[in-house]
């Protein structure tokens, strides 16, 4: 009985190795079609899929670059999924040092565009 039980979790986890070699390689694709390098992030894949898609879509749908709008577009767009208070840096070049809540932060490219997007926690005022 004890041999079959350690022949079930072998299996077991070959079978989630293999889930999670195909977990990462469709999430190389995507980044590779949707054009996007992380260059460093503390945040849970979906939320980043949402941000590489959101940023995306809108520089698609912009003539030229317009780093405000994007900005606005990224924050906004997390604010109202997931709670305030986003924060969100856009452009071709710029330094940085921030302080985020755990699992809230991406600096992220584009094509040649970069972007910081963190969540800072918001402090109840004393009155």
């Amino acid at each position: 009985m004890e041999g079959a039980e350690e022949e079930l979790e072998r299996r077991s986890r070959f079978l989630s190795g293999l889930i999670q070699k195909k977990k990462a390689c469709e999430q190389e694709e995507q980044l590779q079609r949707l054009n996007v390098r992380v260059r460093a992030s503390d945040m849970p894949h979906a939320l980043q899929t949402r941000a590489f898609s959101c940023a995306r879509d809108s520089l698609d749908a912009m003539p030229k670059l317009d780093s405000k709008r994007l900005a606005l577009a990224l924050k906004k767009e997390f604010d109202s999924l997931y709670g305030p208070a986003w924060h969100c840096i856009v452009g071709t070049s710029f330094g940085s040092y921030v302080t985020h809540s755990l699992g809230g932060f991406l600096y992220f490219s584009i094509d040649n565009v970069y972007i910081l997007l963190f969540k800072t926690a918001v402090e109840p005022l004393d009155h």
